[in-house]
């Protein structure tokens, strides 16, 4: 038996071994011309196994550059595009530095701290007030969403006040109003009466029939 754990390891596993072994080929035809040719042939085989990568930008130079991978970066061939270095392959992209401080209410998530910091910064008019109201709404469903079943609006006002480190006072005239009877404010993923929390209807049970 053949066995794959067997065989030479797979450098691209996305377009299988039959490519990797046509590359071995064609990188064994000894006239250039030949060579370049069969290569074109492969490349256009690559695309077709792996039609996923037609949505990059340029992607006939991405498969020429797999090609060139798998081939182990010394294809002597006559190729519309410049052959990669190992280290282009090799380097490890930029570090995406992390915001180091920490989130102050777990449930509202970093988010919602952005949107209270800009709506704090922004100048007192009809708007402001308006964007107050909805996000004490946002907020409200967020905390029943990982906290109780209830909330008094006056625990939000006094998240947003928090949050803020006092830079912004909700007015005494906003009131939220009362929840519907039919809010669904489940953790998503969680069955709740029979429907699934991100959408999907009730679970059927199903038996063997004997």
């Amino acid at each position: 038996m053949d066995y794959n754990t067997q065989r030479e390891k797979l450098v691209l596993p996305e377009y299988g071994r039959h490519v990797q072994k046509m590359i071995e080929q064609v990188k064994a035809i000894k006239d250039k011309e030949k060579r370049s040719e069969q290569m074109r042939a492969v490349v256009q085989v690559m695309g077709i196994l792996n039609p996923q990568i037609r949505e990059v930008n340029d992607y006939k130079h991405k498969l020429w550059d797999h090609a060139q991978v798998i081939g182990g970066f010394d294809l002597d061939i006559d190729a519309p595009y410049p052959a990669p270095t190992p280290q282009q392959f090799e380097a490890r992209p930029d570090v995406i530095a992390l915001p180091e401080k920490p989130i102050k209410a777990a449930c509202y998530g970093r988010n919602i701290e952005n949107m209270i910091a800009l709506i704090a910064d922004r100048e007192e008019d009809d708007i402001k007030k308006e964007m107050i109201r909805t996000l004490a709404l946002y907020m409200r469903q967020q905390y029943l969403i990982w906290n109780k079943d209830n909330v008094a609006e006056e625990t939000i006002f006094a998240d947003i006040e928090r949050l803020s480190d006092g830079k912004l006072k909700v007015p005494a005239d906003i009131h939220l109003g009362a929840i519907s009877q039919n809010a669904n404010f489940s953790r998503p993923g969680i069955s709740v009466g029979g429907q699934n929390a991100s959408g999907g209807g009730k679970r059927k049970n199903w038996k063997r029939k004997k």
